[in-house]
């Protein structure tokens, strides 16, 4: 014997069919932070995979170049952030060593480099955590979103079983429904959210170490054209000649 399927009265469809202009704000709302965030969490995925491998081809491939502009070269990628700081290091130089006379009595190179460095590091660590806000607030914000549905719906409840006199199951199940909907949507909408800010606060977290690794190593170099023996992975820095000082590359 062939069972009819019986369509839910009280489901999302009838929700989004027959519910006021609140309940379906609430629900747009929730949809807008859910591909909001799902968006950011694949996008800020793939970016940080690509600077981890920036960050590796740097310090493979940086530390055994033959001049300075060959290994500026070396780092492709306009968004490259150890290109950035390369390219910010070696003007920092330049420009200390070509106005040397004027600059000296004022700050000396050493302070004048780390100064330059510490600003791009500052703009490279910025836009890391782009869109990491966003999935702070999305997680803090979507239960209490859902829970204003659900109190919408408790309410329309309560109206419902007022005007009837009687509290039947007809007049509850509906409203109260809508509530249920309400509350599991918003931790539908959060809890990714928060599992994803957590993730790629720790991805982050990797690469900004080598950042600022490779910030460090290069102030070193620029300094004394020699590579401090810290590399990224564990054992002893890549051995190979390093690029000639800024001064030479000129």
């Amino acid at each position: 014997m062939q069972e009819t399927a019986i369509e839910n009265p009280y489901g999302l469809g009838a929700l989004i069919a027959n519910g006021d202009i609140v309940a379906r704000a609430i629900l747009l709302i929730l949809l807008i932070m859910s591909l909001l965030t799902w968006f950011i969490m694949i996008t800020k995925f793939f970016d940080q995979r690509r600077q981890r491998k920036q960050g590796i081809e740097a310090e493979r491939e940086f530390w055994t170049s033959t001049s300075l502009t060959e290994a500026l070269n070396k780092l492709k990628g306009t968004s490259n952030p150890f290109r950035a700081l390369a390219e910010t290091g070696k003007q920092a130089y330049e420009y200390h060593e070509t106005n040397k006379t004027r600059l000296s009595g004022a700050i000396n190179t050493s302070d004048w480099i780390t100064e330059s460095l510490n600003r791009t590091a500052d703009t490279v660590s910025s836009r890391m955590q782009s869109g990491l806000p966003v999935l702070a607030s999305v997680g803090a914000t979507a239960p209490f979103i859902g829970l204003l549905g659900t109190v919408i719906g408790i309410y329309h409840a309560l109206i419902a079983i007022g005007v009837a006199g009687q509290a039947s199951i007809d007049k509850v199940a509906g409203p109260v429904g809508e509530a249920l909907i309400m509350t599991a949507i918003g931790l539908a909408v959060a809890v990714p959210a928060v599992l994803g800010y957590n993730i790629l606060l720790r991805r982050n977290k990797g690469v900004q170490e080598r950042v600022s690794h490779f910030t460090h190593e290069l102030h070193a170099y620029l300094l004394s054209g020699a590579k401090m023996g810290l590399g990224m992975d564990k054992g002893p820095a890549p051995v190979g000649k390093p690029p000639a000082p800024a001064a030479a590359a000129r």
